[in-house]
This record gives structure tokens, C-alpha cells and sequence, in this order.
């Protein structure tokens, strides 16, 4: 069983850090980081000190990769088998709640604000959505792939 999560467009250091965070406890085998997420290594070789205190450290324990094109990673993902799932709010997106988790999956989440792109969303196998009760249309990020990673054991 493999879990691959990739953060695309992902503005907020602090967001990818929690992310990494939360990955290692799911047991994810990669993080993908595409378009200008951030990464735990600046270009120049540096640790980005905001991701490796927000992770606690996870940012060294999680494979990661950093590239801008993430529709060629969620083709070579497929390639490999797995099926890739955006996690958005969409016309077509399926509750997370309907949705049986295959053995290799990979997702996909967005931009805080903007989410994840029609072009990206359209390389996808599927939508999936978390189902909101209050007033609020959406969840911070982070919450979400918690939410979701966490949804089915490992």
C-alpha cells in the first residue's frame, strides 16, 4: 500500500511543515511539492527554519520532491498504478465519506484560497470532498489532509 500527497500552489510555510507533520504519522511513502509550494530546502541549500519547526522535524523523515509541473507527476504517478484523487469542492466531487480508499492512491490539495487548478483537476482519476455542516464553505489545509490521510488506517 501506497500513499503519495501532493501540495500544489501551497502558499504558507507554516501549512507545509503541519502537512509533513502529519504525513509521517499516516505513514506517507512521498510528498510531492509542486508549482510554488514551499520546500524544507530553500534553492540555495538552506533549511527553511518555519516548515522544520512546524513539522517537528518530519520535514527530514518524509521523502519529498520538489518540482513546478504537477500534472506530470500525477501522470507518472498513474503510470505507476495508483489512482490520484483532488481533494476539492466541485460539481463531481464524491463525500470522502463514499469513497473506498484503493491501495495505491495518491491526492492532490490545492491553494488556500484558490484551490486546485482546472487544469490539475482534470488530470485527476477523481474529486473527493470533505462535507461541511456550518456556515464556512472550507477547511484550512492542513486540517484537510488530516482529515483525510487519517479518514482510513494505514
Amino acid at each position: 500500500m501506497k500513499k503519495y500527497v501532493i501540495l500544489h500552489n501551497i502558499r504558507s510555510r507554516h501549512n507545509v511543515g503541519a502537512i509533513f507533520r502529519t504525513c509521517d504519522g499516516a505513514g506517507v511513502s512521498k510528498i510531492f511539492l509542486t508549482g510554488y509550494t514551499p520546500a524544507p530546502i530553500d534553492r540555495f541549500g538552506r533549511v527553511v527554519g518555519e516548515i522544520k519547526k512546524t513539522s517537528l522535524g518530519a520535514s527530514e523523515m518524509v521523502e519529498w520532491e520538489q518540482t513546478d509541473d504537477a500534472r506530470s507527476i500525477i501522470r507518472l504517478l498513474q503510470d505507476k498504478g495508483a489512482i490520484v484523487v483532488a481533494v476539492e469542492q466541485a460539481p463531481n466531487s464524491i463525500s470522502l465519506y463514499d469513497f473506498d480508499e484503493p491501495k495505491n492512491i495518491a491526492y492532490v490539495f490545492g491553494n488556500e484560497i484558490t484551490g486546485v487548478e482546472s487544469e490539475v483537476l482534470a488530470e485527476c482519476d477523481g474529486i473527493i470532498e470533505i462535507p461541511m455542516a456550518g456556515q464556512k464553505e472550507s477547511l484550512n489545509v492542513s486540517s484537510t489532509v488530516a482529515i483525510v490521510l487519517f479518514q482510513k488506517p494505514a
